[in-house]
């Protein structure tokens, strides 16, 4: 075994034993989470749902062809449904988000997340300890937005891919807000028109409330595939706590992205692995509970 590959096997070791001794567990999950799960933007899975968009227009990814400045809100739908349908109402290639459910789901859990993609619902976690901040691929809003509520898009997206043809769905199956009439957007935080609706509050309350109750106790913050595009949501925070709590540790679970600042680093885990495959090495649940 080499050195680096010891290293590796000797800090998963130590996320093993620091998950068995904590009272809770807080995990931030990013992007590179669903990444390790297989949902990835680009190559093969691209190409098999945008062909055609990819042979018209030319872009090689679907994050770069949500940006698109496509020339009909018939054509833009065509493209966004698909890009929700796949996202949000397909279940991941692999189960790394059923692994990482396996091990937690009887300790005393939260999480933080910026996915907008669902699949922590899917695989049993419970809802009432998910905040999702960023939004939801399966939620519109009003684009304007007149009001501060949103709507479970489902059905209408399943109507768009029945109905898409040359790339355009029919004008009568474009999203309208149902109490203005002006066009309806996803849920996503992108500007200051996102809508943070009940739900939203009641899940960032509920998350506060896990916070304050638990800031004297044993806590494990869980940080899984977080870059710096938004770091002052997670991986900021998460550092702030985990230097101020006396009995707090931080782990991160990242590919090449893995490190703790120096004012952290002796109560810190850092393994540059995939999530996946690290959480295989062991995904028999917790041993503690509530």
């Amino acid at each position: 075994m080499s050195i680096l590959a010891s290293q590796s096997t000797d800090r998963i070791d130590r996320l093993w034993k620091a998950l068995a001794d904590v009272d809770a567990v807080i995990i931030g999950a990013g992007a590179g989470l669903s990444v390790s799960a297989g949902f990835v933007y680009d190559g093969e899975r691209f190409h098999r749902y945008f062909a055609d968009f990819e042979e018209k227009y030319h872009f090689r990814d679907m994050y770069s062809g949500g940006f698109y400045p496509f020339s009909s809100p018939e054509e833009y739908w065509a493209y966004w449904s698909r890009y929700i349908y796949i996202n949000r109402y397909t279940d991941a290639p692999k189960p790394v988000y059923q692994d990482l459910y396996r091990l937690v789901k009887d300790s005393d859990y939260f999480v933080l997340t910026t996915n907008v993609d669902h699949c922590f619902q899917k695989a049993g976690f419970d809802k009432r300890r998910l905040f999702y901040t960023q939004g939801d691929y399966g939620l519109f809003q009003c684009s304007e937005p007149c009001h501060q509520k949103t709507y479970d898009n489902e059905s209408q997206v399943l109507q768009m891919l029945k109905h898409q043809t040359d790339r355009k769905i029919p004008t009568g199956l474009i999203p309208r807000c149902p109490v203005c009439g002006k066009p309806m957007s996803m849920n996503l935080r992108s500007d200051n028109t996102f809508v943070e609706d009940r739900g939203w509050h009641l899940a960032a309350k509920r998350y506060g409330q896990f916070l304050e109750s638990h800031k004297n106790r044993k806590v494990l913050f869980l940080e899984l595939g977080t870059g710096m595009n938004t770091p002052g949501i997670i991986k900021f925070p998460f550092w702030r706590m985990a230097h101020e709590w006396p009995n707090a540790m931080y782990a991160c679970v990242n590919l090449n992205e893995a490190f703790a600042p120096d004012e952290i680093r002796e109560k810190s885990i850092c393994i540059n692995d995939d999530i996946g495959t690290v959480l295989k090495q062991n995904n028999a649940p917790l041993s503690g509970g509530f």
